[in-house]
């Protein structure tokens, strides 16, 4: 893959844990990719619309308050009502038993705590290059 892979890390709700998101953004720009931070306390709404005006290929999001079923499929729909093209990664404490869910939502995949970094970042590749 010839073009820089582009990367929005956020943080949606009222989550103010935000170390994991930097350290994730920061594996990411290691390895080369472009990387947007939306910062602490996002809407789904400003979230997906961010993504879509960054015009990014892979959106991160990291959830820490147990929010996750409620808010990624938000970010996912407002995401598809603008048009959004991206695909959407989960990371956080996310129980196993939601994790069905958020595939069937639109979640191509969710890390949970302890996922290493570069098994973030190689899926990261594999996800944009078979949408290429």
């Amino acid at each position: 893959m010839d073009r820089i892979i582009r990367v929005m890390v956020a943080k949606p709700g009222l989550d103010s844990h935000d170390r994991g998101a930097k350290v994730v953004a920061r594996a990411y720009r290691d390895a080369g990719m472009e990387v947007v931070y939306t910062g602490l306390h996002q809407t789904p709404e400003q979230i997906a619309d961010g993504a879509v005006q960054e015009d990014v290929d892979v959106l991160a999001v990291s959830i820490l308050s147990g929010a996750h079923s409620v808010l990624l499929p938000r970010i996912i729909s407002r995401l598809r009502e603008r048009g959004g093209t991206c695909r959407v990664l989960a990371g956080g404490v996310i129980p196993e038993e939601d994790v069905p869910g958020l595939l069937e939502a639109g979640v191509a995949r969710v890390f949970g705590p302890g996922s290493r970094l570069d098994a973030i970042v190689d899926f990261t590749r594999e996800l944009v290059r078979s949408r290429v």
